[in-house]
């Protein structure tokens, strides 16, 4: 059983960063996919980013170019560096876990693949 844990949501500006860091425990690291995930008020769940076991990554359109997805296998860690960040961006991000799924980079924008989620942590940009 792999338990997740986000840290580092806050309030920023517009144009301003924020780091989020998602460390995991119970499990081998190194083993899994990683994705970010967010979810607005009411709106549905919207996938962020996600980062193979061989640390390739992946991008979601509304966040390409100002986002960036790091691991640290050694530290059991992931990583979302967030820059310019806009109003838009505001909600809950979640960090998710997948083990194993062998078409990761196909399938990376489906929540069901993942088989950990952590509870969230919020982020607010005000304008």
């Amino acid at each position: 059983q792999v338990q997740l844990v986000e840290s580092g949501g806050g309030l920023v500006q517009a144009g301003g960063s924020l780091t989020l860091s998602c460390a995991a425990s119970g499990g081998t690291f190194s083993l899994y996919a990683v994705g970010w995930f967010r979810q607005a008020p009411g709106k549905d769940r919207e996938v962020v980013a996600g980062i193979n076991w061989t640390g390739t990554t992946y991008y979601g359109d509304s966040v390409e170019g100002r986002f960036s997805i790091s691991r640290n296998n050694a530290k059991n860690t992931a990583t979302l560096q967030m820059n310019s960040l806009k109003p838009e961006d505001t909600a809950v991000y979640y960090c998710a876990a997948d083990h194993g799924t062998p078409s990761y980079g196909s399938m990376w924008t489906r929540e069901d693949i993942y088989d950990y989620w952590g509870q969230g942590t919020q982020v607010t940009v005000s304008s």
